[in-house]
């Protein structure tokens, strides 16, 4: 559980980070992503996810 939470803290830290630091760009971009197909966004989400288990993959080898 201890690893768990401390995963989610540096998770938290990275997604917050483009927030903190380019408050602006990151409106633009969600503007964007607004107007991005659902089947895009689906696409993207899985390729992330796979890219994500692969490198939880490597890590724990």
């Amino acid at each position: 559980m201890d690893f768990f939470l401390c995963v989610l803290g540096m998770v938290m830290i990275v997604e917050g980070l483009p927030y903190f630091a380019v408050p602006e760009k990151m409106k633009q971009w969600i503007a964007q992503i607004l107007e991005m197909p659902d089947r895009t966004l689906r696409q993207l989400g899985l390729t992330l996810m796979i890219i994500g288990l692969l490198l939880i993959y490597l890590g724990k080898r």
